[in-house]
C-alpha cells in the first residue's frame, strides 16, 4: 500500500511539475510574442516615407487619438503611433518648442530623448523600454514612442522644432494673472486665441501679451479692466 501511493504521489508530483512547465513556457512565448508583433505591428504605421524631409519641420500630438504627425512645410509627412499620460498625469496641451536633445541608455525613456519646454515640468518625446505601452494612456505625461521611431525622429528634428499638443480642455479653478503658469493659462490663451483677442503662443506662461488680452476682452464685455482673470471673466469666457 505504502509503495502504491508513494508511486501515485510521485507521478502525480511529475504531471503537476510538467502541466506547470507547460503553462510557464506557453506564457513566456506569449509575451515575448506578444511584445514582438506590439513592437512590429500594433505600433508602426506602414506606407510612409523613410526619407528625411526637406522642408521646415514642425510637429502635432493629438492626445485623443494617440498619434504624433511630423509636419514637412505645414502638411503632415509621417505619423507615429505614441503613448500618452494616464489622466491623473496628462500631457501637457499647448504650444511648445524642443528645448534640447539627448541620447539615452534604453532605459524606461528608451533610447533618445526630446525635451519639450513646458515652463512647469520636465516633460519631453522620448523611447521606452515597454512597447506594448504605445497607444496607451500610461504615462506620467511624456510623450512615448517606440525606439526605432523616436531614433529616426530625433535625426529628423532639431532644437527649435514647434510642437503643438492638442487635447481636451483643462477646467480652471483659480484666478489668473500676470506671471502665473499652468495648463489653465494654457487653456485661457487657446480661448482668447480662437476670440480673436490673442495671437501669441499657448505656451502656458500670462505673460504681458496675455494680459493686454484679457484687458481687450474685458473693456468689449464691459467688466473691469484689470488684467486679472476673476470668476466673472472665466465666465464670460465660457472658462
Amino acid at each position: 500500500m505504502v509503495t502504491k501511493l508513494s508511486i501515485s504521489g510521485l507521478k502525480s508530483a511529475k504531471l503537476y511539475f510538467a502541466i506547470t512547465s507547460l503553462v510557464m513556457l506557453s506564457l513566456l512565448i506569449g509575451i515575448v510574442g506578444f511584445e514582438y508583433w506590439d513592437e512590429h505591428e500594433l505600433a508602426a504605421i506602414p506606407n510612409q516615407p523613410k526619407e528625411a524631409p526637406t522642408g521646415k519641420v514642425s510637429i502635432v500630438i493629438k492626445v485623443p487619438a494617440r498619434v504624433l504627425e511630423l509636419h514637412n512645410d505645414g502638411k503632415v509627412y509621417k505619423k507615429y503611433r505614441i503613448a500618452v499620460g494616464k489622466h491623473e498625469t496628462p500631457t501637457p496641451i499647448g504650444d511648445w518648442t524642443i528645448a534640447w536633445k539627448a541620447y539615452r541608455s534604453a532605459d524606461i525613456m528608451g533610447t533618445r530623448f526630446l525635451a519639450l519646454n513646458v515652463p512647469w515640468g520636465g516633460y519631453g518625446i522620448h523611447g521606452t523600454n515597454r512597447p506594448w505601452s504605445i497607444g496607451q494612456f500610461a504615462s506620467l505625461g511624456c510623450i512615448r514612442l517606440r525606439n526605432a521611431d523616436i531614433e529616426e525622429l530625433f535625426e529628423w528634428v532639431p532644437v527649435g522644432t514647434p510642437v503643438r499638443i492638442e487635447g481636451q480642455p483643462t477646467r480652471i479653478k483659480r484666478t489668473l494673472a500676470y506671471s502665473k503658469s499652468g495648463p489653465d493659462v494654457v487653456q485661457l490663451q487657446m480661448k482668447l486665441r480662437q476670440l480673436g483677442y490673442y495671437e501669441g503662443r499657448a505656451d502656458g506662461l500670462f505673460s504681458r501679451e496675455t494680459e493686454t488680452a484679457v484687458k481687450r476682452f474685458q473693456h468689449d464685455k464691459k467688466l473691469k479692466i484689470t488684467g486679472v482673470v476673476d470668476q466673472k471673466t472665466l465666465n464670460m469666457l465660457g472658462l
